[in-house]
């Protein structure tokens, strides 16, 4: 059908009912947000058979922002565990049919349930469903998820997970699914969505997508997609705890080290700009290593030249770019200055 990217099904397929939908929402500290993203989810063209907020021990005034809801929501407190605990929590609760996960500083669309469950509806077969989104910045569109070169696979989707996290992140999941694989890894703060994905996927999920913007992503720099050495090093920890993984196949191990080696090489030139902007020992050594090391980009090598021939020179463009821009989902680069974009690096 005409909007949806999805695998090729294994057969003919019976269309079925729509589902119902529990929309939860894991929230810590987003008080003077969570109501953009409660309203979102109450106003929907077919509305959720439950709207689920899962206080993750929050220290501000989320009592406040929830009262005008009352009964219309659904609330559960826990200890502070962090964002897969706190979905985790949901998850066991909800009654609907499918679980759709909402960040308490995002919103959806008035049509997202209405897209997913048609799409649930003309392919049951499907386990995970997403929809494009619009990345948002000071209240202005950046750009949608899926755009460029950042596209949603339709086929080697067990190929792909390996090399990138393609699901766009408040996706719906049938819930027997995501217990059958164990839930969220509640030890993983920085990848907690693709871990679950992966272990989904090559378990024999698999995954399709509305490819209308139907959902608000906000760019903030205090979230964690904001903090990019430690994203890549969760990175680098999800694919080698993919490693073990039962049902990798001996031709997806060559698809990982090639992904593990693509990240530590993200990572070296990351901690390589870190050594630049606060000096220290040994950097000019660190940085001619990397002018040498196989597999990076032209670019990167003469900037790691650079770094070796004038560490001081380097480190202050590195300080100057650094107070100047800071780097969000997608690659966008943000103008601290002039809260504009720069295009993805």
């Amino acid at each position: 059908m005409s909007g949806f990217l999805a695998p090729p099904p294994d057969g003919p397929l019976r269309r079925y009912r729509r589902p119902s939908f529990s929309v939860l929402i894991a929230a810590h500290n987003v008080a003077h947000l969570i109501g953009d993203a409660i309203e979102s989810a109450l106003a929907q063209t077919v509305p959720p058979l439950e709207v689920i907020v899962s206080d993750d021990g929050s220290t501000d005034d989320l009592d406040g922002a929830l009262a005008p809801y009352g009964d219309r929501i659904v609330l559960l407190r826990k200890e502070h565990g962090g964002e897969a605990s706190a979905k985790n929590a949901a998850a066991e609760a909800a009654r609907g049919e499918l679980a759709v996960f909402l960040d308490g500083d995002d919103a959806f669309l008035p049509r997202r349930l209405e897209a997913l469950g048609a799409l649930a509806e003309e392919r049951p077969d499907l386990d995970i469903l997403t929809t494009d989104a619009f990345l948002v910045l000071h209240g202005r569109t950046v750009r949608r998820c899926y755009e460029g070169g950042w596209t949603f696979p339709v086929r080697d989707q067990r190929h792909e997970i390996l090399r990138r996290n393609f699901i766009f992140g408040h996706a719906a999941v049938r819930p027997e699914r995501l217990f059958g694989a164990g839930g969220f890894d509640e030890s993983i703060r920085w990848t907690t969505d693709w871990d679950l994905w992966l272990r989904l996927i090559l378990d024999g999920a698999r995954a399709g997508a509305v490819s209308e913007p139907l959902a608000l992503y906000r760019l903030r720099e205090t979230s964690l997609s904001a903090d990019r050495e430690r994203l890549l090093r969760g990175k680098l920890s999800t694919l080698e705890k993919a490693r073990a993984h039962p049902a990798l196949h001996p031709d997806e191990r060559p698809v990982l080290e090639r992904a593990l080696a693509g990240y530590r090489r993200e990572l070296r030139l990351s901690e390589l700009r870190g050594d630049l902007s606060s000096p220290r020992a040994g950097t000019r050594r660190r940085a001619l290593d990397v002018a040498v090391a196989p597999g990076f980009a032209p670019l990167h090598r003469l900037e790691a030249m650079a770094a070796a021939l004038a560490p001081e020179l380097a480190g202050r463009v590195v300080r100057r770019r650094a107070q100047r821009f800071w780097t969000a989902a997608g690659g966008v680069r943000v103008d601290r200055r002039r809260r504009t974009t720069a295009a993805p690096r």
